[in-house]
């Protein structure tokens, strides 16, 4: 039996339909400089700030610590979550691609230090796990099972050394040292002897897609073939249920690779994924993983990328939702799938040499990814929402940008992708260079007619002009494919899911030493085939109008609004700009729009003012609206003064302008409540927002989540004792999709005369969904009213609002 399950999964893993290229080979980092004012400065804060920042975090929470103790080197118990190896291993990548950069002694002799509390750490046979290697056989949780890898479903074994084989490398390539590379070496030895399709070999994959990356570069810096072979292994092996069991759509194990067709589940784990089926398909020319790969990524595009470049628009998952459902405020976009996706898109091009996956690479970079990470390098975004409204603490139980996060991912994820994306700017085939980042600086590229030299001038992102000074060891003839951005040619986005309504009245110029050039367009670029010779220059000019751009009808969350781009940025309304309110602005798509520079705003930005409208409502209870000034910041750049309101798409006429209604009782009340869970709001409660459903997910709420089955309460205080008889709460509800519930039962008290009393009704109180439960009594002048909740078993519950009448 053995032996026939072996045949069958060897030859699965062994067929391969027939695709040959020629590979296009991206230009290493390490030959391309960054010389600008806008991604030089950030790259140089990621060394100087964000890397130590991120190593004293790990020091301070337990992370490096874990390795000390489970080599025995100190005492103690594991600290934080199964997967905090991988935190140490990102940050590790990170610093020493910025040590090959800028060498530095002190930052050296500390990974030297780092690496030998991990050697200490890795048990004899290779294995690397720091939490099992402390706790031992015995541990009880999701982060393993009862043996090695019998747990890979929740457990991060294999994904913790994924990361490991990629600072491996980089550290390897950076200083020439062997100490973390032959402990990645040992351990993929024993992944190697572990896993894989011969009798006695375990078949099976992890839940959380990475080592097949790591293991991808591993074969490339050893050129050991079985690296790549086991890379292929774990991804063929991905949804093949009748050769083990699999982890369903949130793990991309609900079908094999070659037959997925959309994005689904985790969003990183899925952008990993992608990256690493992409990499092995280059690598032995799998035709049908690249078909698949180009209509999950079509769909993604078409259906369920936000604006931003940002990808997985749910918390719960963190990830995908359905076609077209792409929230603003409770938008997921976790930093770490933005980077997922740009390694995904730029592996893609380099499968196709098609422009659109650099076009997608550059806006999640500038926008999706950026925002991520502060200007100041040592605060972050978890989360990436669309829209704030200035209450509600979305990222991960802060309102702001967080120092740190329990599960911190994202800002050691943030620490080793900045530094890398020189390495993504050029590329090169034979005789054909690619052009891909329009930033200032140099590149050093090898083609087959010999060393090419690119000196950059640019202000690129703020404005269109580049000047390349072209230096070669001899005349050369040479293809320079020149990327036309998307949005110069009245497609900002590759898709109908977002479309220009600015007409496009100018066309990108092309100049070769001063003179018009003759040029080809080819899947996306301008291509300048000639003869280049040293001291040739090319002049590449952009315009850059400002862009309205419009949503697909299909996005709900954007119906009759508009969002602004100028360039690759994608803008954003901040409250602070606009005395705190962003509801009653809007602005009509032909609006007449002025760019100013602010060299002492935020870094140094391009803003952007548009005449607009507020809607206000007038004394006597009508309506006007107001000419204003509204003002756009880069969306990379928001959250940087002070706590607000954020959008990224304005309404586009008065008629979805949502003007406060005249205030009411309640809504002139403060609210207290028994507990609020971080993602969530008490202003909901009296934000007089009304729901369409106990599941709408479009307007803020309040939960008590994640209490379960317990006894709760909410308050209102009014600002002196009124009258009430009457008072209305309408619950949340999201069954099917999370875990609150109309409660099991409730009742009301009003505070009269400083003691709490019960007030009776002719009913036991109704806990309807889809509509407000009311609750009539006597008249009684009260200085509060209080509800008192007895949430159901196992379920939460929550408040979408309440009311109260006289």
């Amino acid at each position: 039996m053995l032996c026939v399950l072996a045949s069958m999964v060897l030859a699965a893993v062994s067929q391969v339909s027939g695709m040959t290229h020629e590979r296009i080979v991206p230009t290493p980092f390490t030959a391309v400089e960054f010389a600008d004012g806008f991604w030089k400065p950030r790259i140089d804060t990621n060394r100087t700030v964000t890397v130590w920042y991120d190593f004293r975090m790990c020091e301070q929470t337990g992370r490096i610590r874990n390795f000390a103790v489970a080599g025995g080197l100190e005492e103690g118990d594991f600290e934080g979550i199964c997967y905090n190896d991988s935190d140490v291993f990102k940050v590790i990548e990170g610093a020493a691609y910025s040590l090959h950069t800028s060498p530095d002694p002190e930052l050296d002799t500390y990974l030297d230090e780092l690496i030998e509390k991990i050697a200490a750490a890795q048990e004899d046979d290779g294995y690397l796990y720091t939490i099992r290697t402390i706790q031992g056989d015995a541990i009880t949780s999701r982060a393993a099972g009862a043996e090695r890898w019998s747990h890979l479903a929740h457990s991060h074994e294999l994904y913790n050394v994924g990361h490991l084989y990629e600072a491996a490398v980089a550290h390897f390539q950076a200083t020439g040292k062997r100490t973390l590379l032959d402990v990645a070496i040992r351990n993929a030895n024993l992944i190697d002897r572990v896993f894989g399709p011969n009798p006695g070999q375990r078949i099976d994959v992890p839940g959380h897609q990475e080592i097949e990356i790591g293991l991808v570069r591993l074969a490339g810096v050893t050129g050991e073939k079985r690296y790549l072979d086991l890379a292929h292994f774990f991804l063929d092996m991905r949804g093949r249920s009748e050769l083990r069991t699999t982890y369903g759509q949130y793990a991309q194990d609900h079908l094999p690779v070659a037959q997925q067709s959309e994005p689904v589940g985790h969003a990183v784990r899925a952008g990993y994924m992608y990256s690493a089926m992409a990499d092995v398909a280059d690598a032995r020319g799998i035709a049908d993983w690249v078909g698949a790969l180009e209509t999950i990524w079509e769909h993604l595009v078409s259906r369920r990328m936000y604006l931003t470049g940002g990808i997985g628009a749910h918390r719960h998952n963190e990830g995908f939702g359905d076609d077209y459902d792409l929230p603003n405020d409770t938008a997921y976009n976790e930093t770490c799938a933005a980077i997922a996706s740009a390694l995904w898109n730029h592996r893609m091009f380099l499968l196709s040499g098609e422009s659109k996956y650099m076009d997608v690479f550059e806006r999640t970079v500038y926008n999706g990814f950026l925002a991520g990470i502060s200007l100041s390098g040592d605060r972050f975004f978890y989360p990436n929402p669309l829209a704030c409204d200035g209450v509600t603490a979305f990222n991960q139980g802060s309102l702001g940008r967080a120092p740190w996060f329990d599960c911190s991912c994202c800002p050691v994820n943030v620490v080793r992708f900045l530094p890398s994306l020189p390495g993504y700017a050029y590329a090169t085939r034979g005789r054909d260079v690619w052009v891909n980042l329009y930033v200032g600086g140099r590149g050093v590229l090898n083609t087959d007619k010999g060393k090419l030299t690119l000196d950059v001038e640019t202000e690129y992102p703020w404005k269109g002009r580049t000047k390349f000074a072209v230096t070669v060891d001899e005349p050369s003839d040479l293809a320079l494919h020149l990327r036309l951005p998307g949005w110069t040619r009245g497609q900002s986005f590759p898709t109908d899911l977002y479309v220009d309504l600015t007409p496009v009245n100018a066309s990108p110029s092309i100049l070769v030493n001063g003179a018009t050039a003759s040029v080809r367009f080819e899947k996306g670029y301008a291509v300048i085939a000639r003869t280049w010779k040293t001291g040739d220059v090319i002049e590449v000019e952009f315009p850059m109008p400002v862009r309205f751009i419009k949503s697909h009808d299909k996005v709900k969350a954007n119906a009759g609004r508009v969002a602004i781009e100028r360039g690759p940025l994608v803008y954003c309304f901040e409250g602070v700009d606009h005395e705190g309110e962003l509801d009653t602005l809007f602005i009509a798509p032909n609006s007449a729009t002025t760019v100013k520079h602010a060299s002492d705003l935020l870094g140094g930005v391009d803003v952007i003012e548009i005449e607009g409208a507020r809607a206000v409502r007038k004394s006597d209870g009508s309506v006007q609206n107001v000419p204003v000034r509204v003002r756009a910041i880069p969306y990379y750049a928001w959250a940087h003064r002070e706590p607000g309101a954020m959008a990224v798409w304005m309404h586009s006429s008065a008629d979805g302008v949502r003007v406060p209604p005249e205030s009411t009782i309640a809504s002139r009340a403060s609210i207290t409540v028994s507990h609020c869970w971080s993602g969530d709001t008490v202003r909901a409660i009296n934000d007089q927002r009304e729901p369409q459903s106990s599941s709408d997910h479009s307007i803020p709420r309040h939960t008590w989540w994640n209490h379960r089955g317990t006894a709760e309460w909410a308050q209102m205080t009014f600002a002196e004792p009124t009258t009430v008889s009457r008072t209305s709460v309408y619950w949340f509800d999201d069954e099917g999709r999370g875990g609150c519930r109309v409660p099991k039962s409730w009742f009301v008290s009003a505070l009269v005369d400083g003691v709490w009393v019960r007030l009776a009704t002719d009913a036991v109180n109704s806990v309807a969904k889809d509509r407000y439960n009311v609750v009539e009594f006597a008249p009684i002048k009260a200085a509060a009213l209080r509800i008192d909740i007895q949430l159901d078993d196992g379920a939460s519950a929550g408040i979408l609002e309440w009311t109260v009448d006289e």
